[in-house]
């Protein structure tokens, strides 16, 4: 841990720190090498992973050869790094900082150095990134204090006595150096187009362990009480960072262009959020107890429907994703492109339908309540699905061939057994009841005479094709047909597309792309949910294992072969699949003992 090669870490050695708004990813080096500010879809002020020789930094790393350990604390997602050399050990605990009212109105990202044992020396570097030469830092002095430029963020450092240094325009050099029982501290306080506050250095220490109390306060509030309660907090914890407080909306990952095969060219801008990823969001809030959170998200989800209409993701503000853009940086080990914007806003995806109804069944489930405005939206959504569930889309995983996927199919088949579940339930206007209801037949019986196959024995990723999708491990969770065909499908995904404990997305998705970690939880949780819950058992075991390679952040794939991280991270929906293979063993388990499931799968089924 904590070792560069070709300047570049393994995905597996970053942090995330978050406040709500934007997250930074600090190295097991002590160098923070993304950040972007304010937001977590703005410029990064540091990008050092993805540009290892000239991209920014904010690091502290022993001047010696070092080993460390490192952690969050216990329920928080404050940081402790904990360095030791031959001269000493001393410990980094950072924090981006709130306050006791919650997210502070700048972004504020402290690190305190505390000295354990012997002395230790940090060399310090604070360089502002170039955005791929389109911005040149600079420094200027306004009243008593120093700050940095970068294009439109004004930035401070921010340091105790003890700490130092040497300004220049690229940036901070200098070293601070620890004894047992001492601390120093070095912080940054940044905005955008904005009047900047000025806090004392004292004041910034504090409220790290204010911002862990707070971390401590919420996770505390989770009702999830099973066996594997530390692995559920930390990926709400996860989850909890990527939601954007300003609007509700969640990310679908705080990195762009982090590559899902090293040298390939699958790279993409994760920092928006995609409908699919809210829906999956507010049921794993819900099954955490986590009801603001829930609620919060699934206003910003109805609010995006009402203003931009239908789309596969928008931006963390709600508006439209903007176009690919190309950047002249060198990506993380080498691997291009490195892009902002993303292609899927404007592809056709009717899964979409399923996950908007699927999330209006958990909050309903829940106890709550559609108002009139919503249940009308969602009435409008269920009879545009009904009319276009027999055109070809770019399904789940946006690919360029539209096609008839099945899992597109399902999706549409859930959106209308939803909306059923609705009407009769007084939630949403019984008047297409009957139409929905005679539509959602139809997709179950298209599908049984389509999209299965006896050669395969399983349910193909479209008609007339061999290949097989592991998405549709989720058709368990939805509700959707016989336990005995499902059986087979899951089987079937297992033998052609299961690497150890892993599973690639698709049949010849192994030559361009790791594993999808999302597919072997869900694989997990479909296993649970249909009873077998020594397998699920083992499944889980085994995948937790693999992965116990960082601090318990996730990313969206990894190399089957040496288990190494790939692509962008942390990863909502990796999280996501995790807390939903958790919540389906534990309530298996709760209904083994005869306890009440407080979220049970969905149970609609299609005609025999």
């Amino acid at each position: 841990m904590g070792r560069r090669t070709d300047g570049h870490l393994p995905l597996e050695d970053y942090a995330a720190l978050g406040e709500g708004r934007s997250i930074a990813l600090s190295g097991a080096d002590g160098s923070i090498d993304w950040w972007c500010v304010p937001n977590m879809d703005s410029p990064p002020l540091f990008d050092r992973l993805l540009d290892a020789e000239q991209g920014g930094c904010f690091a502290l790393t022993p001047d010696a050869p070092f080993t460390v350990e490192r952690a969050y604390r216990r329920d928080s997602n404050v940081l402790e790094t904990t360095f030791t050399t031959a001269q000493g050990r001393a410990r980094i605990v950072e924090s981006t900082n709130s306050g006791h009212a919650g997210r502070l109105p700048w972004a504020e990202l402290a690190r305190r150095v505390e000295g354990l044992e012997g002395t230790v020396r940090f060399e310090l570097t604070m360089r502002p990134g170039r955005r791929g030469d389109t911005v040149n830092p600079y420094h200027s002095t306004i009243g008593r204090q120093t700050v940095f430029h970068v294009e439109r963020v004004l930035g401070l450092f921010l340091h105790t006595e003890g700490v130092d240094h040497t300004w220049a325009d690229e940036g901070v050099t200098g070293h601070v150096t620890v004894a047992a029982g001492e601390r120093q501290v070095v912080a940054i306080v940044a905005g955008r187009d904005e009047p900047l506050v000025v806090p004392g250095i004292e004041e910034i220490d504090a409220r790290i362990d204010v911002s862990d109390k707070e971390w401590r306060t919420w996770a505390d509030g989770i009702t999830y009480r099973g066996a594997d309660r530390p692995g559920f907090i930390r990926s709400a914890l996860a989850l909890k960072l990527l939601l954007y407080s300003p609007s509700g909306a969640i990310a679908a990952a705080a990195t762009t262009s982090l590559p899902e095969k090293i040298g390939g060219p699958k790279n993409y801008d994760y920092r928006y959020a995609w409908v699919r990823d809210a829906g999956y969001t507010i049921k794993a809030f819900l099954a955490a107890g986590a009801q603001a959170e829930a609620k919060a998200a699934f206003t910003w989800l109805l609010e995006q429907l009402r203003q931009v209409g239908s789309r596969v993701c928008y931006t963390l503000g709600g508006e439209k994703v903007p176009e690919l853009r190309h950047w002249e940086l060198p990506g993380y080990r080498r691997s291009q492109p490195v892009v902002t914007g993303n292609v899927a806003t404007d592809q056709v995806q009717h899964g979409v339908y399923g996950d908007i109804f699927e999330t209006a069944s958990c909050f309903v489930e829940s106890g709550n309540i559609l108002d009139s405005a919503s249940a009308e939206l969602l009435s409008h959504l269920a009879d545009r699905c009904a009319d276009v569930w027999r055109t070809p889309d770019s399904g789940i995983w946006e690919l360029e061939q539209a096609e008839h996927y099945t899992m597109s199919k399902i999706s549409c088949w859930q959106a209308l057994a939803r909306a059923v579940e609705l009407a009769d339930g007084g939630q949403l206007p019984t008047t297409c009841r009957e139409r929905w209801l005679r539509e959602r037949d139809r997709i179950a019986s298209w599908i049984e005479a389509h999209c299965w196959s006896e050669e395969k024995q399983a349910f193909v990723m479209f008609p007339g094709s061999d290949r097989l999708d592991a998405s549709l491990t989720l058709a368990v969770r939805f509700g959707f047909d016989g336990v005995e065909r499902l059986e087979k499908t899951l089987d079937a995904i297992d033998r052609e597309l299961g690497a150890g404990p892993f599973h690639y997305r698709y049949s010849g998705a192994d030559a361009e792309e790791g594993c999808f970690l999302a597919c072997s939880f869900w694989m997990t949780e479909a296993r649970a949910v249909m009873g077998d819950q020594r397998d699920a058992r083992a499944r889980l075991d085994d995948l937790t294992a693999a992965l116990d390679r960082g601090v318990g952040i996730y990313p969206e794939m990894v190399d089957p072969d040496t288990g190494s991280f790939l692509g962008n991270l942390p990863q909502g929906l990796t999280h996501l699949a995790h807390i939903a293979a958790l919540s389906a063993l534990d309530q298996e388990l709760r209904s083994a003992e005869g306890l009440p499931n407080p979220f049970p799968p969905s149970t609609t089924e299609p005609p025999v």
